[in-house]
């Protein structure tokens, strides 16, 4: 199996938008191919009125930690110029992104939305009490992720930068080297490296970090409190907080990796 280096995968990042679902607390947003926007679940702040959007290449939603019961949530959209429209809650200024431009990725964090700029550099609004927009520094990145209350970056040189609370360690990332992927959950932070193995730092209550002994892996995601790697095989793997059986993945087969 080919891994790309931290290299190409920069390259990719500037080449196509992966983002074409997104899933918030309590609603569900999909990209279709004509670059509208559908959205169903809850919508009490409006987070579902996606139905004027066009030539929209990338969504996020934004998520809340296990603990947060709560319907706030937004919604955020990638337009094909490198603009970005935002719907929903706007208690702590996430969703004033009309201003934002060369914009190639955007993620949306609880109460904050973070986009990732052409030329590397990284735009955050919202909530920022713990320090998660705390990015104007931020150089050379190639990928954004967002949690509860920290917000991390993949360097082109594979490196990985976060910045927010780190109560748990989730921010513990400043001796990665070789990772091509992140993902991130609730308080725990997942790289996936060039080697196709998987590390991971954070809160781990319900075992979502024991990620050691994964190998041949090709992509990640994390969950509010579990974790998700997608194998060069196409079976799927995955740890964590199984209450409602959302890591019973051992029977798929034939997944696809997006963009290849």
């Amino acid at each position: 199996m080919d891994y790309i280096s931290p290299k190409e995968a920069a390259l990719k990042v500037k080449r196509w938008h992966k983002d074409t679902i997104a899933a918030g607390r309590r609603h569900t947003v999909g990209l279709k191919s004509d670059g509208t926007v559908t959205a169903v679940g809850d919508n009490k702040y409006g987070q579902c009125n996606v139905s004027g959007w066009i030539d929209i290449v990338g969504v996020a939603a934004g998520n809340v930690h296990l603990a947060t019961n709560t319907g706030n949530a937004h919604t955020i959209a990638l337009k094909s110029d490198g603009t970005v429209a935002a719907v929903g809650w706007n208690k702590h200024d996430q969703c004033n992104v009309s201003d934002w431009r060369d914009i190639v990725t955007v993620a949306a964090g609880w109460r904050r939305t973070v986009g990732l700029k052409s030329d590397g550099t990284v735009v955050a609004v919202g909530r920022n009490n713990e320090g998660q927009c705390n990015v104007s520094g931020w150089r050379d990145m190639v990928a954004v992720a967002s949690g509860y209350l920290h917000t991390v970056g993949l360097k082109s040189d594979g490196t990985a930068v976060a910045v927010g609370q780190n109560k748990v360690g989730q921010c513990d990332v400043s001796g990665w080297h070789g990772i091509v992927a992140i993902a991130v959950g609730s308080s725990h932070t997942i790289g996936l490296k060039s080697d196709g193995t998987v590390a991971a730092v954070g809160w781990n209550d319900y075992g979502q970090c024991n990620v050691s002994g994964w190998c041949d892996i090709v992509a990640v995601a994390a969950g509010c409190a579990h974790t998700i790697g997608l194998k060069s095989d196409g079976t799927v793997v995955a740890v964590g907080d199984n209450e409602y059986g959302q890591c019973d993945v051992s029977g798929w087969r034939g997944i696809l990796l997006l963009g290849n």
